[in-house]
């Protein structure tokens, strides 16, 4: 694995923005920085791809555990949604996408930092970005013989049509917050590969749902019931809306599936560690801050999203990074630790690999990259490739 300085495209932003990508700079700032790549060679590859596979039946395994044992309370979730988890989980319900967020470079086994199994973004940048952009360096000549780690669109698609064959539905409805740009960006691509999976496909914001007592379904603004839904709004969330509890009771196919609840709860951390102690991809985790014996370590909410509330300190309780953010109080501030893994340093650039899940095999990475120890919305997308 090494970073290398490139030089951008001519009118690299009007050629993202082609392909999808509305958010190439954050409030001043490039968020897709394509003045530079991350090279890793075939036998790097073979490595991630076999972390990320066996990552996700660990996380898989755990979940069950989980259901298994009943523990609601540990993960944040309230007991009256015990059964919709558990009915979800034995019917075997579909799902569709995850991304485990992980430290390593190169050398030794990659780390699992969490998995993002709900509701995570950055997938356009991953799936199509990167990959028009890999096009283009090998056409010029300036990446002969250069290749990719991302069947992500390919995968997405396949997926969809699995989910339509064995599910026997062909009308989808994608929600999300549609005022949200990253938000809305990552719902038209999920609505564009879905379509070409075969499905029949409408929009809608996440407010414009309702809910038809009489019929015990939810409902689209033509008030027509809703069969299946891709919905980018988290979990935790949503159980706590207004219509939360009418989830349990309706007919609709939620995807990802509410099992998914388990696994994008940074809960998740320390069950693995309990299930598969000193397992070569994970890091000490656990309820309370650790002994000396473990170093630096990180402090994070059980629901805490693009950094925000993450705190690292050293084994004296020193800090040596912090995040703030709107999780310090409230249902989704219970806290977990975890042994600090450092990611790598590139003069003062330091990458996380987001190692995609797409219909439960490793379909492709992406990489961010950021000044700080914390990754985290301002976080800053830089393509890869393979050399051979």
């Amino acid at each position: 694995m090494r970073r290398i300085t490139i030089e951008p495209r001519p009118n690299w932003q009007e050629k993202v923005e082609s392909k999808g990508l509305s958010i190439h700079s954050l409030d001043g700032r490039a968020y897709w920085n394509e003045s530079a790549c991350y090279l890793w060679n075939s036998a790097e590859i073979e490595t991630l791809e076999a972390a990320i596979n066996e990552l996700y039946r660990i996380c898989v395994e755990a979940t069950g555990v989980v259901i298994e044992r009943g523990l609601w309370e540990r993960f944040g979730i309230p007991v009256a949604f015990a059964d919709l988890i558990k009915n979800s989980w034995e019917s075997d319900s579909p799902s569709l996408y995850g991304r485990f967020d992980l430290s390593w470079n190169g050398n030794g086994p990659p780390k699992l930092l969490e998995f993002n199994a709900d509701t995570p973004t950055s997938l356009v940048e991953a799936g199509v970005i990167q990959w028009f952009w890999l096009e283009d360096q090998v056409a010029s000549g300036r990446g002969r013989g250069w290749d990719q780690f991302n069947s992500i669109h390919e995968q997405l698609i396949e997926s969809w049509m699995e989910i339509a064959a064995s599910e026997r539905i062909t009308k989808l409805h994608v929600a999300a917050m549609t005022n949200q740009p990253e938000d809305m960006m990552t719902a038209v691509y999920m609505l564009d590969v879905a379509r070409q999976g075969g499905l029949e496909c409408s929009m809608i914001d996440m407010s414009a749902i309702g809910y038809n007592p009489g019929l015990g379904s939810f409902m689209d603004l033509a008030n027509d019931p809703i069969e299946m839904i891709f919905k980018l709004y988290p979990w935790e969330w949503m159980i706590r809306e207004k219509y939360g509890r009418e989830i349990s009771t309706s007919d609709c196919l939620w995807l990802e599936p509410p099992w998914k609840m388990i696994m994008s709860s940074k809960a998740i951390l320390p069950m693995l560690w309990e299930l598969f102690p000193n397992h070569p991809n994970l890091l000490w985790a656990g309820w309370e801050k650790p002994g000396r014996s473990v170093g630096s370590f990180v402090s994070k909410p059980i629901y805490g999203r693009e950094g925000a509330n993450v705190l690292i300190e050293t084994a004296d309780g020193k800090t040596i990074e912090s995040q703030d953010g709107p999780y310090g109080d409230g249902p989704f501030s219970r806290r977990i630790y975890q042994a600090f893994a450092p990611l790598p340093d590139f003069q003062g650039l330091r990458p996380v690999i987001g190692g995609w899940v797409v219909g439960g095999n490793a379909a492709g990475m992406g990489i961010r990259e950021d000044d700080g120890l914390i990754t985290s919305n301002f976080s800053r997308f830089v393509p890869h490739a393979i050399e051979n």
